[in-house]
């Protein structure tokens, strides 16, 4: 899972973006609301699974930033991580928005549990493990189980697959999986993803993948 952290505390970003790496997140860090919008017009619009969003920004008011981007009609999860703790500052992020408003300090483990909350709900599912018809899809655990029995994935197939779950019945392009799957270095080769779904599609046998040629894959539930 990649994710946008926006937080100008050099401390507080640095321990944050190492608590989610040892927890399996990629992250692009940015300390000024105008460099994380820059992330956002250089990229995919769904380069990022979930936004980490402080609100005590030194060029624009983190509020502010969280408003426009909805009113652009940016649609990726977003967290305000933030010290400010009033009620009228909660409902305000909310309202305008935010799908979660954490008040720091926050341990590690409530911020990941909260991040997986936050991209269940934005991909229309309600529980800890995923359901796309006879599929079981555990993030935090990275296991998959097909009709009750353990599916055993390499790290890269679990990746595409659930980059396909989040979007179930709909076309992923082969451009969004190659740079999901490398976010912080060179996109996957074609090649090489068309050998994983290949090796998806073997494992998970009754399973639909459907292929749009030359557009990309899409997982029928």
């Amino acid at each position: 899972m990649h994710l946008l952290l926006v937080e100008d505390d050099i401390e507080l970003g640095t321990e944050t973006q190492r608590a989610l790496a040892a927890r399996g997140f990629t992250s692009v860090w940015v300390r000024l609301a105008n460099d994380a919008e820059k992330q956002f017009k250089a990229s995919d619009a769904t380069a990022f699974d979930c936004v980490l969003l402080d609100l005590g920004l030194p060029d624009i008011d983190g509020m502010a930033l969280l408003q426009a981007w909805r009113s652009k009609g940016l649609r990726a999860p977003l967290i305000v991580l933030t010290a400010r703790d009033a009620l009228d500052s909660r409902v305000t992020g909310l309202n305008s928005g935010a799908d979660d408003y954490i008040i720091k300090p926050v341990a590690a483990e409530e911020l990941v549990s909260r991040i997986y909350a936050v991209t269940r709900r934005a991909a229309g599912q309600t529980q800890t493990q995923w359901i796309v018809g006879a599929l079981q899809i555990d993030q935090s655990r990275r296991e998959t189980r097909l009709d009750g029995q353990t599916v055993s994935l390499s790290p890269r197939e679990f990746d595409i697959l659930v980059e396909l779950a989040k979007r179930a019945g709909q076309v992923v392009t082969k451009h969004h999986l190659a740079r999901a799957m490398a976010p912080l270095g060179e996109p996957l080769q074609f090649n090489t993803l068309e050998f994983h779904v290949h090796n998806l599609r073997r494992k998970l046998g009754s399973v639909h993948i459907e292929t749009l040629r030359g557009i990309g894959y899409a997982l029928q539930s």
